[in-house]
């Protein structure tokens, strides 16, 4: 570290300094990874955790357990998932749309979402066409007024003689295109999901008054998004800050940065892991004195779900963790390093390997496949042990009690 701050010029050597250690500490503190998993977590505390977090993203893969409930299951042992269906669907303390993916975001927020939509329609709608969803546009009317008619209607119901367009993965006919739009750029909400089948509905019958009656200029959204953006990852460099909610530009996210007043925003050197330089990031003036207070991370193993927030941006999980992780789900089967769906093991303040893993739910089995431990990190009895502790847990909450280790499961 000395070494590489004396190659620095003096303006960027006289920052202060956040070693690696206390970084990693303040950013497991920021996405709720340091508090006592095995607290009861009540209805309340889950919403809490959420706003935390600032979104808990949605994917269909089910491995083990959907995306949002294994994100939420990492950071509370207790959490049920009739919990985050009742804030969702009854509370409306939660709403489902786009940050860089599908996710579940505090309803507070919603405003600012509606700033989102009205900026980013027509690009949507441009860049659909390029994808040759034709058609789609027609649709909108008559998918409104059918949905005002009849109530709330899944893709399903709609567009049943209509051609699937060549979309590839999403291979959507119009209707089901329209409804998709019409959902991202907020005229449809989500009202609950079936299985895992959105049902949608009309935006005023979803979403409270009180939340749908602002409507924030862009430059509030920019500024909104960078603060909130900061305030949960800790410190960060100000692309980073526009990727967060993927709702501020990368231009409009260096404009705020360079605006800030020095009262409200320096500039920081962040000790990488390993070899690595440090990097120069934006934070809180208050930032060294955070860092250096973060509570100590629980020293259980816990299990990410590849999309967890933690571990979204992979340059940056490299950077501080030390940690290459990549999800292989699109890679040929016979170039895999690891497996099609690999989770990351978190133990304490390190990311210290990945599992692969399936659930067999018609028989309650929990298959593990693989492990990998990251080189410096010893499969110790201890560490096993824990791990299993964990799988336990784990088998539990999916309903698999059984947790079966394949032979020669334990890679070199």
């Amino acid at each position: 570290m000395l070494s590489e701050l004396s190659k620095m010029p003096p303006s960027i050597s006289n920052l202060p300094i956040i070693d690696n250690k206390s970084a990693r500490r303040l950013f497991l503190e920021r996405h709720a990874l340091s508090a006592n998993p095995a607290v009861q977590m009540k209805k309340p505390d889950l919403l809490e955790t959420i706003h935390k977090l600032g979104f808990v993203q949605i994917d269909s893969i089910n491995t083990v357990e959907r995306a949002h409930h294994m994100i939420l299951f990492a950071r509370n042992q207790t959490y049920r998932k009739k919990h985050l269906a009742a804030l969702h669907d009854k509370d409306r303390a939660l709403f489902e749309n786009w940050t860089h993916d599908a996710s579940i975001i505090p309803m507070r927020f919603y405003p600012y979402w509606q700033t989102r939509f009205l900026r980013t329609a027509e690009r949507l709608k441009e860049r659909w066409r390029d994808w040759r969803r034709e058609g789609f546009e027609a649709e909108f009317e008559t998918i409104l007024n059918h949905v005002r008619e009849n109530g709330a209607c899944m893709s399903r119901e709609m567009g049943g003689d209509e051609k699937k367009s060549s979309g590839g993965w999403w291979d959507w006919h119009p209707s089901k295109t329209a409804l998709e739009y019409l959902w991202r750029t907020g005229a449809l909400s989500v009202d609950c999901r079936q299985g895992f089948q959105k049902v949608y509905d009309l935006t005023e019958r979803v979403v409270p008054e009180e939340h749908r009656a602002l409507v924030p200029e862009e430059a509030e959204m920019v500024d909104w998004a960078c603060h909130e953006a900061l305030d949960r990852l800790g410190f960060a460099q100000s692309g980073e800050l526009a990727a967060f909610w993927d709702s501020a530009s990368a231009a409009e996210a260096k404009a705020w940065c360079a605006a800030q007043p020095d009262d409200a925003l320096i500039e920081v050197l962040v000790e990488s892991a390993g070899d690595a330089p440090p990097r120069k990031m934006f934070a809180r003036p208050d930032i060294v004195d955070r860092a250096r207070e973060a509570p100590d991370p629980p020293g259980r193993i816990r299990v990410l779900s590849p999309f967890d927030p933690m571990i979204r941006d992979r340059k940056r999980t490299e950077r501080l963790f030390g940690f290459y992780y990549r999800i292989e789900v699109f890679v040929p089967e016979a170039k895999r390093q690891y497996g099609y769906y690999v989770f990351p093991l978190l133990e304490g303040d390190r990311l210290i390997g990945r599992i692969d893993m399936k659930c067999q739910r018609d028989a309650g089995i929990l298959n593990v496949s693989a492990l990998w431990l990251e080189p410096k990190v010893k499969p110790t009895a201890g560490r096993i042990k824990k791990l299993e502790a964990e799988l336990e847990r784990l088998g539990r909450f999916t309903e698999c009690r059984t947790v079966r280790f394949a032979d020669g499961w334990l890679k070199g």
